[in-house]
């Protein structure tokens, strides 16, 4: 079996050194963006199989980045993280082909085994 590879996408160091560290110590190969360049970037480069996305990044938000990935590869799945309630920006996410949304401070646990079921193809 392939190792699977997770992008993980925060302008925010704190939590993406802990989604690093929890999804690198499950075995997955992961990457880290704190921006829109270096997310499509890394995209192009090691073409992630899931990608984890904050909505709200400086710059390119998580909408225009998530547009970018379906344009590029349809099948790279995307869960959203959001700090906010922004409901309109969250269905328009999913409209776009999102999977679901983890609204911070999540909670790792329901985080990981989400990610382990969309990656095993549950």
């Amino acid at each position: 079996m392939s190792q699977h590879k997770i992008l993980i996408v925060d302008d925010q160091n704190g939590i993406r050194m802990l989604l690093n560290e929890v999804f690198g110590s499950e075995g997955y190969k992961t990457y880290q963006a704190a921006n829109g360049k270096e997310a499509l970037d890394l995209l192009q480069k090691d073409r992630p199989d899931l990608v984890l996305l904050d909505m709200k990044i400086p710059g390119m938000d998580g909408l225009e980045i998530l547009r970018h990935i379906k344009a590029a590869d349809p099948s790279i799945m995307v869960i959203m993280m959001t700090a906010y309630g922004e409901l309109d920006m969250i269905k328009e996410a999913k409209d776009q082909g999102a999977l679901m949304h983890f609204t911070k401070p999540f909670d790792i646990d329901e985080m990981r085994l989400a990610v382990g079921r969309y990656l095993r193809g549950e």
